[in-house]
C-alpha cells in the first residue's frame, strides 16, 4: 500500500526532539541517513559502542505515515508539540509499497582497509581487486552500513591489517574488548590469526558477534564473553574500539590483557582525548603512538 512520507533535515544534536516529535504525532518509522551521502563523504556506523547511538552531524530524518495522513494536519501537530524545532523545511510526497530493507541495502558497496582487509555486504559480490590471499568478512549492514565505516572501526582494521602484514597475526590468540558486531575478531580470524576472545557487556551485541562468526565459517574460532564470565589470559594481540573514558577506566585491565610484547589497539577516541590516555598507558607500553582519522584517533603500543 502507499505512505505518505515526510522528510527534513537537522543536526545530530537536534535529532532526539524531531524523532520523539515524529513518534507522537503517529510515525510508522522514522529512519536516519546520512545527510552527506550525495556528496560521497558518507561515515556508516558499523560498531557503536555499548549503549550508543552515534550518529552522523547532519542527518535527513524520513519518516512514514499513512497514505490518507493529511499533511497539513501532521505539521500543525508537529508544530504544537514542540515550537521551538524548526518545521518550515518539512516535505511531503506520496510514496508505494517496497521491500525498504532490501532498497536500503542495494546501495551499498565493499570497502577495503589496507592490503587486503575487505568488509563485503551478503548482498554484493567480492571486488576483483580482492586478490585470493584477501581477507573477506561478509556483514549483513542492516540499516547502519554505508558506503565508507565509521574512522574509530577504520582505524583498527587497518591496524590489524598491517599487523598480519608484518606476520604477527598468523596463528595468535586476539582479543576484541567491547567487540559489538564482532568485525575486529573476524577480520583478525579472516587475516590468519587462530582464534578470537570477543567481550562486550551487551548480551545482543554477543549473539550478533557469534552470529556474524558462524556466516563467515569461523565460529569454532570465535568465543564470546560477558565481561563478568571472560577467562582471565592474556594475548599477544589485544583491540579495544570503546569509548575514552572506558579506556581509562579498564586502563589496568586491559594492560593486564596483553602479554610481555603483545600489541594493543585502543580506539573510540575523539581528538584531543588521546593525551592523557598516551600518559595513562605508558606505565605498561612502549613505541605508543597516536593515528588520527577524520576527528578520531588511535592509540596502538606494545606492551614492556
Amino acid at each position: 500500500m502507499p505512505y505518505l512520507e515526510l522528510s527534513l533535515r537537522c543536526t545530530e544534536a537536534e535529532q532526539p526532539r524531531y524523532e520523539n516529535a515524529l513518534d507522537d504525532v503517529g510515525a510508522l518509522s522514522v529512519t536516519l541517513l546520512d545527510a552527506d551521502a550525495d556528496t560521497g563523504n558518507e561515515r556508516a556506523i558499523l560498531e557503536p559502542g555499548v549503549g550508543e547511538t552515534p550518529l552522523w552531524k547532519a542527518l535527513v530524518l524520513t519518516a512514514l505515515f499513512d497514505a490518507d495522513a493529511d499533511a497539513l494536519t501532521l505539521l500543525a501537530a508537529l508544530e504544537a508539540f514542540d515550537p521551538g524545532l524548526d518545521w518550515t523545511q518539512v516535505g511531503f510526497r506520496k510514496v508505494e509499497d517496497e521491500d525498504w530493507e532490501r532498497a536500503w541495502l542495494d546501495q551499498f558497496t565493499p570497502m577495503r582497509f589496507g592490503a587486503r582487509t575487505f568488509i563485503v555486504p551478503w548482498n554484493h559480490e567480492v571486488p576483483d581487486e580482492a586478490g585470493e590471499d584477501a581477507a573477506i568478512v561478509r556483514l549483513d549492514p542492516g540499516l547502519a552500513f554505508g558506503s565508507g565505516t565509521h574512522p574509530t572501526t577504520a582505524l583498527c582494521l587497518r591496524w590489524l591489517d598491517a599487523l598480519a602484514d608484518e606476520g604477527r597475526l598468523q596463528g595468535q590468540r586476539v582479543l576484541d574488548f567491547g567487540c559489538g558486531s564482532g568485525i575486529l575478531a573476524l577480520a583478525a580470524l579472516k587475516l590468519g590469526a587462530a582464534h578470537a576472545i570477543g567481550v562486550d557487556n551487551d548480551p545482543q551485541a554477543l549473539l550478533a558477534s557469534a552470529d556474524n562468526a558462524q556466516r563467515n565459517e569461523v565460529g569454532a574460532d570465535f568465543s564470546v564473553y560477558l565481561p563478568d564470565d571472560e577467562p582471565v589470559a592474556t594475548y599477544p594481540v589485544v583491540v579495544a574500539n570503546i569509548l575514552a573514558s572506558a579506556l581509562d577506566a579498564l586502563a589496568d585491565t586491559l594492560a593486564a590483557r596483553v602479554a610481555p610484547g603483545g600489541r594493543i589497539a585502543l580506539s573510540g577516541i575523539l581528538k584531543g582525548q588521546e593525551g592523557d590516555l598516551l600518559v595513562r598507558y605508558a606505565t605498561w607500553f612502549d613505541h605508543l603512538s597516536a593515528t588520527q582519522d577524520g576527528d578520531w584517533m588511535r592509540i596502538n603500543g606494545v606492551r614492556r
